[in-house]
């Protein structure tokens, strides 16, 4: 469990613009209230980690719009489900923070974290972290479904990088 941090304007653009503000309901004014949008966006989320197929239970989501902090309650089978549910929360545009409430029925030692920047390959980041730029793709298996491609990692973007 713990706090972990993330750049706001990085990630995934799964709500904000014409979307969060067409899905709730307006208040007397006409405009969605912060509540509303707050869970539009939370149900975004959710959505976005359900898609991973990741092994949680009872996955709950909330979303604060004036802090840009997720939080993540649910049970996850193991270690590496619970983290990638915080990075799918986390590498989502408008989010600077998950709070991570979750459970996890089969603990295992915590990956390390690496905050991409302009010019990081994969390569680059293996060779920094386990001494070798050939174990590249450990860290793309331990990002996987987040990561599609070894090549698309993005500035901004915060990936799993687990003991060797």
């Amino acid at each position: 469990m713990g706090l972990f941090k993330f750049i706001q304007s990085a990630g995934e653009k799964l709500f904000g613009g014409k979307e969060a503000t067409a899905a709730p309901a307006a208040d007397a004014n006409g405009a969605a209230t912060q509540a509303q949008l707050d869970t539009s966006a939370a149900q975004a989320i959710t959505k976005y980690i359900q898609a991973q197929n990741l092994n949680v239970t009872d996955l709950h989501v909330t979303f604060d719009g004036n802090t840009g902090k997720v939080t993540v309650k649910g049970t996850a089978a193991t270690q590496q489900d619970a983290e990638k549910v915080i990075l799918s929360a986390g590498n989502v545009a408008n989010v600077t923070e998950v709070d991570n409430q979750l459970t996890v029925t089969n603990p295992e030692p915590e990956a390390q974290y690496h905050d991409v920047e302009k010019g990081d390959t994969l390569s680059a980041i293996a060779k920094k972290y386990y001494g070798d730029a050939n174990k590249y793709m450990v860290i793309f298996e331990a990002n996987k479904p987040m990561l599609s491609d070894p090549d698309k990692i993005y500035p901004g973007q915060k990936l799993r990088i687990p003991p060797l």
